[in-house]
């Protein structure tokens, strides 16, 4: 691949989608944006051209993401680097059996200080960080399965913030790195893009401050 990543964003109808887009290609991906209900997984060749897919926030559950988690499914069949964004995250829990019900107290643009693993996505990104959240469901920890690791939680309430696939390149996060209020955006999602294969984007990633893209 040319040092630019190939990024398939699926979109759940957020209005925070732009900003995450905004971020991935200041970071040197290219991006192509599908909401949930346009995505085509007819064929196993479906993410041919494609070095990571993005699933977005949204609103609502994981029942409500459209075809988000088949195509974390198709993800794992062809061992396409995934990340999830707050429902992206919850999407992930489902398709390996947890269960997401209500958080213990709903986060809407609060922030909270979030502890995690020394882990790819986290790499280079202070422990614990400061992290913006937006939701009012969680995983519930008791439901995690071996295949899934819990890579973040908040530091009070123990709260999952993070989860990763043992051995698939599936990583997703609760929070929202795109928020200016969120430690580390900019660093978390070009870990991603090197996971991905854009070995630049790490060095892209020095000095960028975050910011809103319409």
């Amino acid at each position: 691949m040319s040092d630019s990543a190939r990024i398939l964003v699926v979109d759940n109808y957020d209005s925070f989608v732009y900003t995450i887009v905004g971020y991935l290609k200041t970071l040197g991906a290219t991006v192509t944006v599908r909401r949930n209900d346009d995505v085509d997984l007819s064929s196993e060749h479906a993410f041919d051209g494609v070095d990571g897919v993005l699933i977005s926030p949204g609103p609502g559950a994981p029942a409500d993401s459209g075809m988000s988690e088949d195509t974390i499914r198709m993800c794992a069949r062809t061992s396409t680097p995934m990340f999830g964004v707050c429902l992206g995250l919850q999407a992930l829990a489902e398709v390996y059996g947890c269960k997401v019900g209500h958080a213990p107290k709903i986060m809407h643009g609060k922030t909270s200080r979030i502890e995690h693993i020394d882990d790819l996505v986290f790499a280079g990104i202070a422990n614990p960080m400061v992290a913006t959240r937006y939701h009012s469901l969680a995983v519930q920890s008791d439901t995690v399965p071996d295949e899934l690791e819990v890579t973040a939680w908040t530091q009070d309430d123990h709260i999952i913030q993070g989860l990763k696939h043992r051995t698939l390149p599936l990583y997703a996060v609760q929070f929202h790195p795109e928020s200016v209020m969120t430690e580390g955006g900019y660093r978390m999602l070009a870990n991603f893009l090197a996971i991905c294969g854009q070995t630049s984007a790490v060095e892209n990633s020095r000095g960028l401050k975050p910011k809103v893209v319409a």
